[in-house]
């Protein structure tokens, strides 16, 4: 168990040591998983967008390719939705507006997650855009009401609130920028 000392006054000179459990998430270990998973789901933001903007045929093929023209919301938005919100989605299917929220959501989540900056924008940007992909597909395929959506969100709020991007990753130095020192939102 990783420990932490801490002497208080105890009244004319005397000082008592305290000994106290760390939290979990200040081990070595944890602090690196939690850092690992960070890069990891950044890449997937990160993979997401750029196979949406070049077509390399993994997820969205070369003809689709939003470079080339193609709408990187109109394939899901149009045939994927089903439920309460089926209509909502499919009336938005390829509005350039929607493609461009879209997009810049998807980089800009990646590249803060990847680098390990702005993660509270991060985090709540990205669970709010996975709940609502949660919700163009209501009810899930596999389960009542969870899915891998929803799971990633909670996963992304986690990352924020243990300071993921202070390990193998730039969140300490942007922390302390003025910018963020200002706006602490943007930690």
């Amino acid at each position: 168990m990783a420990l932490s000392e801490h002497k208080t006054p105890a009244g004319r000179g005397a000082r008592i040591r305290v000994v106290a459990a760390k939290p979990l998430t200040e081990s070595p270990a944890a602090r690196y998983v939690w850092a690992v998973t960070r890069i990891a789901l950044g890449w997937i933001f990160a993979w997401a967008f750029i196979d949406k903007l070049f077509g390399l045929g993994y997820a969205t093929p070369a003809d689709k390719a939003w470079v080339d023209g193609a709408s990187p919301t109109e394939g899901f938005l149009a045939n994927a939705p089903k439920g309460p919100f089926a209509g909502l989605y499919n009336d938005l299917a390829g509005a350039a507006w929607a493609d461009w929220l879209f997009m810049i959501g998807l980089a800009g989540i990646g590249a803060a997650l990847m680098l390990g900056i702005a993660m509270r924008i991060a985090a709540a940007s990205g669970a709010l855009l996975l709940f609502l992909m949660w919700t163009a597909v209501l009810p899930p395929e596999n389960n009542p009401f969870m899915d891998d959506h929803l799971i990633y969100a909670l996963v992304l709020i986690g990352l924020a609130l243990v300071k993921a991007g202070d390990t193998l990753g730039l969140g300490e130095w942007w922390s302390n920028t003025k910018l963020a020192q200002r706006f602490p939102i943007l930690k």
